[in-house]
């Protein structure tokens, strides 16, 4: 017993952190989740579903936060696809899911500053006890789910091949099926994986943080 009781002490202790369950990204196909579900959007004050900003060709939903260094690195890109989602057509929302962190880095406060900061273009809406998250099966920030017309998904994963380093790409995954989508095309890479820092979760029944333990986490 004592053996029982003193790991997760001894865990907490070093900084690991538990998930009852393994979170599993949707798969390609699959029909967007909640799509009716209203979130606040700290940028207007007002609450959007995803439907609400849905796209005459498609819908981009960017999980993202305010302070990952992989987003930061990111600051950019995730500019550029907003720009280049809404000459596509394509609609977008940017889901901030570290419910962990609301009273700190990723309060509505410190979203709307950052938003505002980094000229959004679209809502950047509070996901509370990381629901969307859960259902999208999202982990990292920042990560990308895009769905077509008919709100089938045809692409998640990476905005490209260089997390890090913008000055590096070679591949931009999420532009190169945004385009492909947009145009009445088959996306050649549907699927890849994300780097970054993971979404912070609180377990359903205390303060505790969960959070999936995946590889360069921050």
């Amino acid at each position: 017993m004592k053996k029982l009781f003193l790991f997760p002490i001894v865990a907490m202790f070093f900084g690991f952190t538990f998930q009852s369950e393994e979170i599993k990204p949707i798969d390609i196909g699959t029909d967007l989740p909640k799509a009716d579900v209203k979130l606040y959007d700290v940028l207007s004050g007002k609450e959007f579903s995803i439907n609400d900003k849905k796209g005459e060709l498609g819908t981009l939903v960017i999980f993202s936060c305010n302070t990952c260094p992989y987003v930061i690195a990111n600051e950019s890109r995730i500019r550029s696809i907003q720009l280049d989602a809404q000459r596509m057509k394509i609609g977008v929302v940017i889901i901030n899911s570290n419910e962990a962190k609301r009273d700190a880095d990723d309060s509505k406060e410190a979203m709307k500053k950052y938003g505002i900061a980094k000229k959004f273009l679209a809502p950047y809406l509070v996901d509370v006890n990381s629901d969307l998250a859960n259902a999208f099966g999202a982990t990292r920030t920042p990560e990308n789910f895009l769905f077509d017309k008919d709100g089938k998904l045809v692409y998640r994963g990476a905005i490209d091949d260089s997390p890090k380093e913008e000055k590096s790409v070679k591949a931009h995954y999420l532009l190169d099926a945004m385009t492909a989508m947009s145009n009445g095309k088959e996306i050649a890479v549907k699927t890849t994986v994300s780097s970054g820092c993971s979404i912070k979760r609180l377990a359903p029944s205390s303060n505790q943080l969960v959070n999936p333990g995946l590889p360069n986490d921050k």
